[in-house]
Parts: C-alpha cells; sequence; structure tokens
C-alpha cells in the first residue's frame, strides 16, 4: 500500500491534476478525465492505469469518494501536499515575483490614494477577498505595541480634559478624562509637551513604565510636573484598558456558495462576526516574525467551526516591524497558487503601500 511519504513521481503528478480539476470544477474527478488530461504529456496513461494509481492514493488516505458511483476528491491531506509542491521543489510557485502582472495591477490600482495603516487594512480585506473569492481579512497589531507619534491635551472643563493620542501606524486615540485635580492649560500644554520631546517613538507600554520609574525617584519640584504626566497619561492609556486590534472582513457572501451544510455554515459565519475570535485565530497560527504566507488546514484545532475552511495568511511589514496580518478564509477547493502570491505580495509591500512618495 502506498504511503504519503513514499508517492511515486507519477502518483504525484496524477494527484496534482486531481486537485487541480477540482479545484476548477468542484465536481468529484474519475480516471477517465485524468487520462485524457495526461494524453497530452509524452507517455500518455490509460484509464485502467489511473484507476489502478487512484486506489493507490486512496489507501495512502490522499483522495476519498464522495458517492459509491462517483469519482474522488482529495482530501486535507492531499491539498497539504500539493500546497508543500507549490512552496518548495526545484522550482517553487509561490513568490510574490510570481502573481500575474495583471493582479499585481489591481492590487496596486486598488490602493491609490489609501493612507494610514487603519485604511490600507481595511482596503486590503477587500481586494483579498475579491481576487480569491474567499473571505478577506486583516487584522491591525494591538495598539500596545504601537509607537507614540504625538499627545494633544485640551481642557473641556474643570477636571475634564480631551487627551488625543497618535501613533506611528496612524492610529487615533481620544478620550475624555476625569482627573482627580484641575490642571490648568498651561499645565496641560508643559505636561503634553514633556512627552511629544522625551518619548516620541516609543511604546505606549514604555511610557507607562518609564513614567513611573521617574515619579518613584525624582523627589523635587519636578515631581509636581511628573504627577501631572502620570495622571494625564495613566487615564488616557489606561494600563487596564486591552488594546483592541482593529479587524476588517470582507467576502463573507463567498462562503455561502461553497457549502453544502447551511447549519455550519450559520456557525462559521457567526465565528467570522465575533471579530475577536479572529483575532485569536490569526495570533495562534501566524507568528509576527515570520518571513513568508501560510496554509493553515488544521483551523478546527482552535475553531472548530473552522472545519473545512483554510487559512492563508502572512504579517504585514512597515519599517521591518509587523503592523498586522493578511490573510483569506476559505474553503479546501481555492486557487492556492494565486491566492498565496496575492496575500505575500499585499504583506510585501505594505510599508511601499503606507509611503508611496518614498
Amino acid at each position: 500500500m502506498a504511503d504519503a511519504e513514499r508517492v511515486t513521481a507519477r502518483q504525484r503528478a496524477i494527484l496534482t491534476a486531481i486537485i487541480e480539476s477540482y479545484i476548477e470544477t468542484g465536481e468529484p474527478v474519475g480516471s477517465g478525465t485524468i487520462a485524457r488530461l495526461q494524453s497530452g504529456e509524452s507517455v500518455g496513461l490509460s484509464p485502467a492505469t489511473v484507476r489502478n494509481e487512484m486506489a493507490e492514493l486512496a489507501d495512502a488516505g490522499l483522495l476519498e469518494q464522495p458517492h459509491t458511483s462517483a469519482g474522488r476528491v482529495p482530501t486535507a491531506r492531499a491539498f497539504r501536499m500539493f500546497v508543500e509542491q507549490l512552496s518548495g521543489g526545484v522550482n517553487p510557485r509561490i513568490d510574490a515575483a510570481r502573481l500575474s502582472a495583471r493582479s499585481r495591477s489591481q492590487i496596486d490600482l486598488s490602493f491609490v490614494g489609501v493612507a494610514g495603516t487603519q485604511a490600507v487594512l481595511e482596503r486590503t480585506s477587500h481586494v483579498l477577498a475579491t481576487l480569491s473569492s474567499g473571505v478577506g481579512v486583516a487584522i491591525a497589531a494591538a495598539a500596545d505595541g504601537d509607537m507614540l507619534e504625538h499627545v494633544h491635551f485640551s481642557r473641556l472643563a474643570p477636571a475634564r480634559v480631551l487627551a488625543v493620542v497618535v501613533t506611528r501606524s496612524g492610529l487615533v486615540r481620544d478620550r475624555v478624562l476625569a482627573l482627580d485635580k484641575d490642571l490648568t492649560v498651561r499645565e496641560l500644554e508643559v505636561a503634553a509637551n514633556f512627552l511629544n520631546e522625551n518619548f516620541r517613538g516609543w511604546s505606549v507600554e514604555r511610557v507607562r513604565v518609564e513614567i513611573a520609574r521617574l515619579v518613584e525617584r525624582e523627589k523635587s519640584e519636578y515631581q509636581r510636573l511628573l504627577n501631572s504626566v502620570q495622571q494625564l497619561w495613566v487615564k488616557a492609556v489606561p494600563e487596564m484598558d486591552v488594546p483592541v486590534q482593529t479587524v476588517y472582513v470582507d467576502g463573507v457572501a463567498n462562503l455561502v456558495g461553497s457549502q453544502e451544510d447551511r447549519e455550519r455554515l450559520r456557525e462559521v459565519l457567526t465565528a467570522l462576526e465575533a471579530k475577536q475570535r479572529l483575532v485569536e485565530l490569526l495570533n495562534a497560527y501566524i507568528d509576527a516574525r515570520q518571513e513568508s504566507v501560510r496554509v493553515v488546514f488544521d483551523l478546527e484545532e482552535q475553531a472548530p467551526e473552522m472545519a473545512g475552511l483554510v487559512l492563508i495568511a502572512a504579517p504585514a511589514r512597515m519599517g521591518g516591524e509587523s503592523r498586522g496580518t493578511v490573510g483569506v478564509i476559505g474553503p479546501k477547493r481555492m486557487h492556492y497558487e494565486n491566492t498565496m502570491n496575492a496575500v505575500s505580495y499585499i504583506a510585501q509591500v505594505f510599508d511601499r503601500m503606507l509611503h508611496p512618495e518614498e
């Protein structure tokens, strides 16, 4: 009996042909279809030969037969082998540079005039849904990992202040603060200047830690300023205010025609609407340090309602740092090469999208 790790070259060619035919038509594939596809090769194969090889592939757990009289369809194990073959081997086909000129142009045109991390991620989910016919997903990195660009305080009323915190990714957080004591307009200006001059380019969490350290160390007139700064910063960016990762989802309707089980489809749609669930799902599988696109077939291990679906995703970078995750969730029957290269292309040119003039 054939073993998945010892599939012959001929069996691998037949399996690839079955997968590509199934992706194209969505129909179980018979031996006659593969024999006709193989007839263009230098050595044609008879339907009987193909049928025997398909039986071996089925014994190896790479093909299954949905109905008694139907052809065969690839298993998740077969799709995983297919993706590994696309990514590796002598002539790998997964490379952003291999994305078609038409797709690259479509992506580039879609981002013209779009500025800022949030806007780019929102457009990304739509572009990926369109290109893949799956669900486009884009998630911004947690705000606590972002860098401070500018902070501004405005006095609204006694002991009430509007704080505006702008980060380098383009995220703007505004909050009305209820202070323990009133601060003058001048005191607010001094506090804002202190933060902007000393902490621009720092992560918001590091700012919190450093201010606390300075307050503990200083015992002078400087202490009054630090106390005001600390009160403002802690309320503007509360320690217990867990950063909410912004999630953009587009193309959910693309799944409607790809799932026969309507009850399970409702579960999938519910999971996609519960966006924090998506954050957990992508964070579980996508490492911000990885350099290439990743394909995950075992989504049900983290989210049972995602059984039968596949995740293709990669971290999006700006200036060498991860600014979020972009990807596609779709059925096993998807165009892997095009989708993987599109995700890879968008992830790699993310920096250029945000800084088109450079």
